[in-house]
């Protein structure tokens, strides 16, 4: 059997195309629970009301409590009950995970489409309702790997030599 690249596919399906460095770098970015890779920017919960109401609450729900997509806050302490909910709140052990995820993930139906201000203050949002941060909450590169998350210390490192974890 012949082998293809991926343009020489593209060519033959007429779907697809090569991407772009941009997009490629875009792939690639990585952040880190410690903040490490998080880009300039900052957002506050006040402007995060605003973007969230724009772009998350058709699905996430007016107060982030889950319609038509998952609930985003709640649950705390639920997470040893016969019916857990893992929200942001009771789930999640870093903020900058959160970050990444709406990053790489949101809007749904335009994934990568919010500025690196709009995540951070949608972010800033989302903790606010979750009683993490105050109404007065100013995220960027340096305050948010230090939001103190419910569930941080609900995990354990898996230590098995094959995992690399320590």
């Amino acid at each position: 059997m012949p082998v293809t690249h991926a343009a020489d596919e593209s060519e033959l399906t007429g779907l697809g195309s090569e991407p772009t460095a941009e997009e490629l770098g875009a792939a690639g970015y990585t952040v880190f629970p410690d903040g490490k890779g998080l880009p300039e920017g900052r957002g506050t919960v006040s402007e995060g009301r605003a973007i969230y109401q724009q772009f998350c609450a058709a699905c996430h729900g007016r107060n982030a409590g889950g319609e038509d997509a998952a609930a985003l806050v709640g649950g705390r302490d639920s997470l040893t009950s016969e019916r857990p909910r893992k929200t942001v709140e009771s789930y999640w052990p870093y903020a900058t995970t959160l970050w990444d995820y709406i990053r790489r993930s949101m809007p749904y139906e335009s994934p990568g489409s919010l500025s690196d201000d709009e995540i951070y203050a949608v972010v800033a949002h989302l903790l606010h309702l979750g009683g993490i941060v105050g109404e007065d909450a100013v995220l960027d590169r340096e305050t948010l790997p230090k939001v103190e998350m419910p569930n941080r210390d609900g995990f354990v490192s898996d230590d098995r030599p094959d995992t690399g974890g320590e």
